[in-house]
């Protein structure tokens, strides 16, 4: 099974775990982070959304077989596979409401990168390395890769990654906004899971309600609108009767 799914009290913890590859993104690999996300978001003792990769790397990305029937197909006119198959592994954590953690233990490139992206918050092991790869494969960014990464990093740095090729390791993830913390790699993991506790331990549909209005904060159209929807959501919180004054 190229994923393996683990519980450490209320956090799942999904590993990548196809080293011959690299972890990359096969078909089988994505249906099954789908099904774990899903089984995930159904289990109301899952309050948080660990995502990691086995040795020796994070996510090598796409697998490349699949890319190559895709630019073939596309090429021979034949209507090519759907590559939003291929968004599906990190589209699907991108939209669970729970609070999601990427430790990034090694490479995360192209895709693979989408999938750290796609988590709310990175933490860095010391061998993490970020790479974009999309243009030095001939290839257009995909999966909303640009707009994730401006919004982590601004307009310069993703600039940088995606045209100028520049790779970022574990330190410099955290100088630049990338990563919120960067950890040595034998106490990543434990690092992760005991900060996506901390999410997991408050009421389930707070923290979804909170992730929500975090999402949707840059889109509100001013600040009156932002208070008013923060205004609305707090007074539910206080009816659903988790309120402590501790």
């Amino acid at each position: 099974m190229p994923l393996h799914v683990d519980r450490q009290g209320r956090v799942a913890v999904l590993t990548l775990d196809d080293p011959d590859r690299r972890n990359a993104m096969t078909p089988g690999l994505v249906d099954e982070i789908v099904a774990a996300v899903d089984a995930a978001d159904d289990d109301d003792d899952v309050g948080a959304i660990v995502v990691t990769g086995a040795p020796p790397a994070f996510c090598s990305g796409a697998d490349v077989g699949n890319l190559a029937a895709v630019g073939e197909q596309r090429q021979s006119g034949s209507g090519g596979a759907d590559l939003r198959g291929v968004y599906e592994g990190f589209l699907r954590v991108l939209r669970s409401p729970l609070p999601t953690v990427a430790a990034v233990n090694g490479p995360a490139v192209g895709a693979g990168f989408n999938l750290a992206l796609s988590c709310d918050v990175r933490i860095a092991g010391r061998s993490a390395r970020f790479d974009t790869r999309f243009l030095r494969l001939g290839i257009h960014p995909g999966g909303g890769h640009a707009w994730l990464l401006e919004r982590a990093i601004g307009p310069q740095a993703a600039s940088a990654m995606v045209l100028f090729g520049e790779r970022v390791d574990g330190p410099r993830s955290v100088e630049i906004g990338l990563s919120w913390r960067c950890a040595d790699d034998d106490a990543l993991l434990g690092e992760t899971v005991a900060l996506a506790a901390r999410a997991a331990e408050a009421p389930r549909a707070v923290a979804s309600k909170v992730k929500a209005t975090l999402r949707q904060a840059p889109w509100q159209p001013d600040f009156d609108a932002a208070v008013t929807t923060e205004l609305e959501r707090q007074v539910w919180s206080f009816e659903q009767g988790f309120f402590s004054r501790g």
